[in-house]
């Protein structure tokens, strides 16, 4: 699962990094835990213009939906069962990155989750890649007003995960420079299930207890 991520880079590094221009770089704002489930509105690169970094907010809304409610449903989706879920499979083409430089879990100490303790997963120079995410475009009925939404993708966790998320061993699928225009290049989805790069794992401990949907 992804529910909590870190993008603490300036904005001139993202856009260097992702070779894209910030939309309206004045609305970016460093943050060193971001919390999915207060649905923030946040840096997204899109396979219709890659040169572009616009903001879309974190829980996916499919057009279909009579109210924003879904939302936090959709905060991550299984790349398993993306193609086959309702509220996911007409968006599989619509590819995306969410830049980030850090994500955290909670390890579990006893059975029922009552001990945790909580990591901080990166890259070993904590420098900037991507979570592999879709995205959708929902107009609310009432408003009439256009979202932007999206979702991360979420995978069987590798060794180092499996460790460290042992409740239910998952985590995001991470994209790096090498991979990431495959993905917007709709390469297939089965090519991002066991292709993560090298991670590392710091434990802040001790932590509150995480809250957690799924």
């Amino acid at each position: 699962m992804c529910f909590y991520s870190k993008l603490t880079k300036k904005a001139e590094e993202i856009e260097s990094r992702f070779k894209a221009a910030f939309t309206d770089k004045a609305r970016y704002v460093p943050d060193k835990e971001i919390k999915a489930f207060n649905f923030p509105g946040l840096p997204v690169i899109c396979s219709a213009d890659p040169s572009m970094i616009d903001f879309f907010n974190w829980g996916l809304i499919p057009a279909w939906s009579e109210d924003d409610t879904i939302k936090k449903y959709t905060l991550n989706a299984r790349i398993e069962t993306l193609e086959t879920k309702a509220s996911f499979m007409e968006y599989t083409g619509n590819r995306c990155l969410i830049p980030a430089n850090g994500f955290y879990e909670w390890k579990w100490l006893d059975a029922k989750g009552k001990a945790k303790e909580k990591y901080e997963i990166g890259l070993q120079d904590e420098g900037l890649f991507s979570f592999a995410g879709i995205w959708s475009l929902w107009k609310d009925p009432v408003h009439m007003t256009e979202f932007h939404t999206f979702t991360v993708i979420t995978t069987q966790a590798d060794s180092l995960m499996s460790e460290i998320h042992n409740s239910k061993k998952r985590m995001p699928v991470i994209l790096t420079e090498a991979n990431e225009k495959f993905w917007l290049q709709q390469a297939p989805l089965g090519d991002f299930k066991t292709n993560s790069p090298a991670l590392v794992a710091k434990r802040i401990s001790p932590a509150s207890p995480q809250l957690d949907l799924f």
